[in-house]
């Protein structure tokens, strides 16, 4: 009984409102995820660039072989898909930056109780502890 009173006063501490520390340790984190993700996206962009130049011509921006075409087409799209993908993850980070700045940040935006560290930490742009999260399905 006494093991389980301290895991549940464990939780309770580890619950309460984030200390100025932790802001800053969230906000570091989300912070080099962003500077990453800003990375990425401009080697995307990069390479899409480059893949455009790379077809019969040296303007080319397509080729002239219908395999080739159909394999262009593809690499565009999943590239397209993969920038949709990353844009919304840096509008979810950006979100979570502002939620820092507003005191809001690592409280269930149903629930409004706090979320657990770890969670943050593997899912910094979470809005949703784990219970509404699997209530939502």
């Amino acid at each position: 009984m006494l093991k389980r009173d301290k895991v549940v006063r464990q939780n309770v501490e580890e619950l309460e409102r984030y200390s100025p520390e932790m802001n800053e340790y969230f906000q570091e984190l989300i912070l080099q995820r962003r500077e990453k993700i800003l990375y990425e996206m401009g080697m995307l962009a990069e390479s899409t660039r480059s893949s455009a130049h790379d077809g019969t011509g040296e303007n080319s921006t397509y080729s002239l072989h219908m395999a080739d075409q159909g394999t262009d087409a593809q690499e565009r799209e999943k590239a397209f898909l993969l920038a949709s993908r990353e844009g919304r993850y840096l509008k979810y980070l950006n979100r979570a930056i502002q939620m820092l700045k507003e005191g809001s940040y690592g409280y269930c935006t149903d629930c409004k109780e706090p979320i657990q560290k770890k969670r943050l930490e593997l899912v910094p742009t979470a809005r949703l502890c784990v219970s509404c999260k699997q209530k939502e399905g």
